[in-house]
């Protein structure tokens, strides 16, 4: 069954990197048990405004973050001691847990090159006995991804399950996340497994109930697998759910079950008692 549609709001992360912040919303929190969603650029930047543009080591607790690039590249750097460079079709899935900090730094040329750095991030939730799970963090190469071409429309699984599928990514409860590029006349499919589905529109359009379906537009289902999506012209489309978790608090770069935790990690980081990312600890984005 339709929910409803979501249209993103505009951020600002300051220096000219905007984004389109799809979840949290007033009136719906989460899918499944993604909290967050956001879709960065693609924007380009000259050499002397790169540097502005980093994001400077912060922490987390409670969640996993997902980065996934349309374009560009950057460079992550954790507490546990990862530097990775992530590149379109990659994924790097960090499992904050009881708490890490990371940066995610931008170098020019490489990170705006093509059409420009365009980043998918979104943030999964942990079940509640597992929010404490010691911190880890994978990277899995585009070339591990199951894709395949079904009736127009190509597919990429970038994690969990879906279509009979199942992505390496190592999740911590029933999820799916897919990229899809849809040829122009396409009929779209809902995995249909899960309680909780969304289709997110990145590039190009949809049709819906004859409605179109523009970029920064979200649309939350229920359990559905027979519905009205088509592709009147090219489109990139993200589809992601899973099974809901329950309420969560979020403040910030933190989410729990238990508001007594958020206010622990908020008097941790501010004391300083949050481990910074080796050869990347020299600065640090205050608590707001």
């Amino acid at each position: 069954m339709f929910e409803m549609l979501i249209q993103a709001r505009e951020a600002d992360l300051g220096h000219g990197l905007k984004v389109r912040r799809v979840l949290p919303y007033a009136k719906r929190r989460m899918v499944g048990p993604f909290i967050f969603w956001d879709h960065a650029g693609p924007v380009t930047m000259p050499a002397d405004q790169t540097r502005q543009a980093d994001v400077r080591p912060h922490p987390h607790i409670g969640l996993a973050t997902v980065s996934y690039l349309l374009g560009g590249s950057m460079t992550h750097r954790d507490s546990l001691g990862t530097h990775q460079l992530i590149r379109p079709g990659d994924v790097n899935w960090m499992t904050a847990g009881s708490g890490i900090s990371h940066s995610e730094r931008f170098t020019h040329p490489d990170s705006f090159e093509g059409g420009g750095l365009e980043l998918m991030q979104s943030w999964v939730a942990l079940p509640a006995e597992l929010e404490e799970v010691a911190p880890s963090f994978a990277h899995t190469p585009q070339a591990d991804l199951p894709t395949w071409d079904e009736a127009g429309v190509w597919m990429r699984l970038v994690a969990g399950e879906a279509f009979g599928q199942r992505s390496p990514v190592v999740t911590l409860s029933p999820l799916f996340h897919l990229h899809a590029e849809c040829r122009p006349g396409a009929r779209l499919r809902l995995p249909g497994q899960h309680a909780e589905q969304a289709v997110y529109v990145a590039r190009g359009s949809l049709s819906f109930q004859g409605q179109p379906v523009l970029p920064g537009q979200l649309l939350v289902f229920g359990r559905d697998t027979d519905v009205d999506l088509t592709a009147p012209e090219a489109a990139t489309v993200f589809l992601f759910g899973g099974e809901p978790l329950g309420p969560r608090h979020i403040f910030w770069n933190f989410v729990s079950s238990r508001p007594e935790r958020i206010e622990q990690a908020k008097a941790d980081w501010k004391a300083g008692r949050f481990a910074l990312p080796p050869g990347d600890d020299r600065e640090w984005i205050p608590l707001p």
